[in-house]
């Protein structure tokens, strides 16, 4: 499976958000999306999504257009700003709620996703009374809940604790290993650089070559006797150590 992104412009109002966008995604790969508070990522996850018209270019899945052929982007999970939750149910009927709409899962799909990012099932807790980090699980769980061959993660461990950005780095990685194509946007570093296989970066709505700098390794390289030529040599070893 292949997602490509050609010329792809958007303008909201006078406002360039996307600029001439070219890219190019692979399934079993994570897609690290890196740049500051307004550069577009959010709005580019938004555009491969199909949450977004562009004014310019297409984006096609393999040999299909988005907006032509489907309607938005099929078989994706997605985490984004902003996330629709119902603060008068459960986690779990949040999750029956939402899984109706494809009708491809049961209750033991959603009970196995939410247990998956460290989330109880039974809890009679509305949403109401989650807090930040555990409205942040549950808004990972409905985006792996299908298995889906595409994920585009808005800041995944954002209000997350060490225990659950461990949890959430895992998952990337399983779900990396079943096949999926997934763009991780984030502000955290470390998952960047541990999780990404390429990163992208971001600036003003236009990809940038080579401006993104690279966290120190001098460290993990110390601790394992890794050694990295020009940051390209395989990282399989250290994720397999840090998770």
């Amino acid at each position: 499976m292949k997602i490509k992104v050609i010329d792809v412009s958007k303008k909201i109002k006078k406002n360039i958000i996307l600029d001439n966008i070219n890219l190019e995604f692979n399934s079993g790969k994570v897609y690290g999306l890196v740049g500051k508070n307004g550069s577009g990522k959010t709005m580019l996850l938004r555009a491969l999504s199909g949450l977004m018209h562009i004014d310019e270019g297409k984006i096609m899945l393999d040999d299909r257009i988005l907006h032509k052929d489907f309607p938005v982007m099929p078989g994706i999970g997605i985490t984004i700003e902003n996330a629709g939750l119902y603060p008068e149910f459960t986690g779990f009927n949040n999750l029956k709620i939402l899984a109706k709409i494809n009708n491809r899962i049961g209750n033991n799909e959603i009970r196995s996703a939410m247990e998956r990012v460290g989330l109880d099932p039974d809890d009679k807790r509305t949403v109401r009374k989650y807090s930040l980090g555990m409205k942040q699980k549950i808004v990972i769980a409905q985006a792996i809940m299908e298995k889906p061959d595409i994920l585009f993660l808005d800041e995944p461990t954002n209000a997350l604790d060490t225990a659950g950005v461990g949890l959430v780095r895992n998952i990337i990685m399983e779900e990396k290993r079943r096949g999926a194509i997934i763009v991780l946007a984030s502000h955290n570093k470390t998952d960047i650089e541990l999780l990404a296989d390429e990163i992208i970066y971001i600036e003003n709505g236009k990809i940038k070559e080579g401006t993104y700098e690279y966290i120190n390794y001098v460290y993990i390289m110390r601790m394992y006797g890794y050694n990295w030529n020009n940051g390209n040599s395989d990282r399989s070893g250290i994720q397999e150590k840090l998770f």
